[in-house]
């Protein structure tokens, strides 16, 4: 069998997309030169992993697939501090894939990041939300104080915020990465 790596765990991220952005999803596989059933393969082995009896920890998992990080810092939030690795993800080459480990190991968090240096987009109207333009960071940010929600499946969050006109919104997001609005 074929050792599961960076190619086929960016068409893990794609399959949970695939919910909310069919197209973008369509359209990033053919980019990646896989078929839908490569992308069901690579959930399938993924998922096995991820229930084997003999399963790793997931930041094990997440080096034996994706190689070693680009870069780790330690990073404190509020009162806890953890370790942030990121990875490159070729189909999104602003973004990182991080992973937030806490001393020991334990995965805090996993979701897609803007790259160290990378430009983010202005988001400043409900125009600027646009799918997979931006990060549950960014949006929390730039639309202050967005309130989080609990998400709707593993690796998904939503962010209830207010427009500049004043309307409520809820954005919601897989992998960290704005799929759309509510």
């Amino acid at each position: 069998m074929n050792t599961f790596g960076p190619h086929d765990f960016q068409l893990v991220l794609l399959r949970r997309m695939a919910d909310h952005q069919p197209q973008l999803v369509e359209d990033a596989r053919r980019q990646l030169g896989a078929s839908l059933a490569d992308m069901r393969e690579a959930n399938r082995r993924w998922q096995a992993m991820l229930r084997s009896p003999r399963a790793r920890g997931a930041l094990s998992r997440y080096r034996s697939v994706l190689g070693p990080p680009e870069s780790t810092a330690r990073r404190r939030i509020g009162d806890l501090e953890c370790d942030a690795l990121l990875w490159p993800v070729p189909l999104w080459p602003d973004l990182r894939f991080e992973v937030l480990a806490a001393p020991g190991g334990a995965v805090w968090n996993e979701w897609l990041v803007r790259a160290p240096g990378a430009a983010g987009p202005e988001l400043r109207t409900e125009d600027d939300l646009r799918p997979w333009s931006c990060t549950v960071d960014e949006v929390a940010r730039a639309f202050s104080p967005a309130r989080p929600m609990e998400g709707t499946a593993p690796t998904r969050w939503r962010l209830a915020l207010t427009l500049p006109d004043g309307r409520e919104c809820v954005a919601e997001f897989t992998w960290g990465l704005l799929q759309r609005l509510l």
